[in-house]
């Protein structure tokens, strides 16, 4: 058994972890399956943790290991728990990668500087992760892996010992158990009868720590773990935290230089004044700050920010109303590039033709900031055309600032949004305004989606079966049925009905060829003064892409 945790152990972590989840990809993926084909929180995991450890092999590869002059001094287990959490920060996919690489982050943190990491430092380090993780989030859910995480490092802290493995140990188990009760947490999962996706992906990391503290066959009883079985009747939504409009008209952000303990009292300042509440800290005493709120609390969440501390780059933006505007030479100077992400080579070239750069669906961290440097401009707009995407291109802007550039996220859910935020784009306006424009459009644009059911599930709509076609409003099951005609047809029908006077129909790469007609033949007999755009995306999962503006 170790004493003391060191660079060579965690090491074995990673690689130890990646094993693991590799080895229950599958079955995390199904714990958050939803009739839409999204279940890939065991995916994203995997390869989250693929890129933590790739940043450990090229360290180790290196011939000299001394650290850059920029870097923050460290012990050689420290090196390596930064780069893992850096590398797993690069790579993060989804919202369970991000929150998991800020995990790593928040150990890395508290064991940098450590001369000697023993079962103590190793339960104060599981608190600066899990207080890490929390500070990602701007409302926290019980019953997700932000409750695994805190158990872990409540058990550690509990047991009270010096002894690296006996914590470790209790940490896993106490994982294990939180995990368990996540069901009496959160009510879909206790429907569905399966616990967190994401925190059974954190059981399995705390597992793999206790096996590289343990030498062979010294590991003790295995940690017992939750059943997570899935019941094919009903339906299984992800557990990762997502954000809320919550009916707010205005959106306001701003940089923020300021403490930490003016950041806590901002929190709850703000938490009362809106919605969609986002606090991020890059480290190093700046924090990006996001959060809705009706018209009149506008001037309250921006004083709470100079009380604070030093707010700039201060943007109020109206999600409602877009306007058009002339076109002229950037009046800062700046080139302007956009960034993309989008599968289909229809859906491709749509975009490239508007100049923007694409990536493909569900990128990296790293994915996202080399399309940001491919732009070759100083001021670029990330479109990430999902909502589990968000969290990472949020993650690659907030990089990418720390570099210099000035990043932007417009929060689109489908590429339909894109193309509608990407219609209004001018370079005669300050960078700033145009992200604002860009954002009005694409929330001014209702998307709708036509696929197929991949298992049996209950819906808003009512039950479908593996199979089935699924027509989608803005993510919600409102159609169902057997003919794609007949399902398409109803869904515009649906999304019409809500009024709007410019349909975008975007054809996927499994869509027969007579669908466009029988279409544009439905809107001009039925809704004769609505303007209908049809082009061939070549998406794939989804027959059909539509955009009402």
């Amino acid at each position: 058994m170790l004493e003391t945790l060191d660079d060579a152990a965690v090491r074995r972590w990673c690689g130890g972890g990646l094993e693991a989840l590799r080895a229950h990809q599958h079955e995390i993926d199904l714990l958050n399956v939803y009739p839409v084909p999204d279940g890939d929180t065991g995916t994203n995991l995997v390869l989250t943790l693929t890129s933590a450890q790739q940043a450990l092999d090229e360290a180790q590869q290196a011939l000299d290991e001394t650290p850059a002059a920029d870097e923050a001094p460290a012990t050689p287990l420290g090196r390596a728990l930064r780069r893992m959490a850096r590398g797993a920060l690069l790579g993060a996919r989804g919202n369970s990668g991000v929150i998991v690489s800020q995990i790593l982050r928040g150990m890395a943190d508290s064991l940098a500087t450590a001369a000697a990491v023993r079962g103590g430092e190793l339960a104060r380090a599981l608190r600066s992760a899990s207080e890490a993780a929390y500070a990602a989030v701007a409302r926290p859910v019980e019953g997700t892996v932000l409750s695994v995480v805190a158990a872990a490092a409540e058990g550690a802290d509990r047991i009270k010992s010096d002894d690296l493995v006996v914590v470790a140990r209790e940490a896993a188990r106490s994982a294990s158990e939180a995990l368990a009760r996540t069901p009496q947490q959160l009510p879909v999962l206790a429907r569905a009868g399966v616990v967190d996706a994401g925190g059974r992906g954190l059981c399995l990391l705390l597992d793999a720590l206790v096996d590289a503290l343990s030498p062979a066959g010294t590991a003790g009883p295995a940690v017992p773990h939750a059943e997570h079985p899935v019941d094919p009747d009903v339906e299984v939504v992800a557990a990762d935290v997502s954000d809320s409009d919550g009916g707010f008209g205005y959106e306001v952000q701003y940089l923020l230089d300021a403490g930490a303990e003016a950041v806590e009292v901002l929190r709850g300042q703000l938490d009362g004044l809106g919605d969609s509440l986002v606090v991020v800290g890059t480290g190093d005493g700046t924090w990006n700050v996001h959060v809705h709120v009706p018209a009149e609390r506008i001037g309250p969440a921006v004083e709470a920010g100079v009380m604070a501390g030093r707010p700039y780059r201060i943007s109020v933006t109206s999600l409602a109303d877009t306007r058009p505007h002339r076109h002229a030479p950037p009046p800062d100077g700046d080139l302007r590039g956009a960034v993309v992400v989008a599968a289909g080579d229809g859906l491709t070239a749509l975009f490239e033709a508007e100049g923007a750069t694409v990536v493909g669906r569900n990128p990296s961290t790293r994915e996202m900031l080399d399309a940001i440097a491919a732009t070759g401009s100083g001021c670029v707009v990330l479109l990430p055309n999902d909502a589990n995407t968000h969290a990472v291109a949020s993650s690659a802007a907030r990089e990418a600032e720390a570099a210099g550039a000035r990043v932007s996220v417009v929060p689109t859910r489908s590429p339909v949004q894109a193309l509608a935020a990407l219609a209004v784009r001018d370079p005669g306006r300050a960078f700033a305004d145009d992200v604002i424009a860009m954002a009005e459009a694409a929330g001014a644009c209702r998307y709708g989606e036509v696929c197929t059911a991949q298992r049996d599930s209950l819906t808003v709509a009512g039950p479908c079966r593996a199979g089935e076609l699924l027509g989608l409003v803005d993510g919600e099951v409102h159609v169902i049925g057997a003919d794609l005609e007949d399902v398409s047809r109803r869904l515009l029908d649906r999304m019409l009905g809500g009024g709007g006077e410019l349909a975008t129909l975007v054809l996927g790469a499994d869509a027969p060829a007579a669908l466009e007609d029988t279409l544009r033949g439905h809107v001009t007999h039925t809704w004769p003064f609505v303007e209908l755009q049809c082009y061939a995306g070549g998406q794939p999962r989804y027959h059909l892409l539509v955009g009402v503006e």
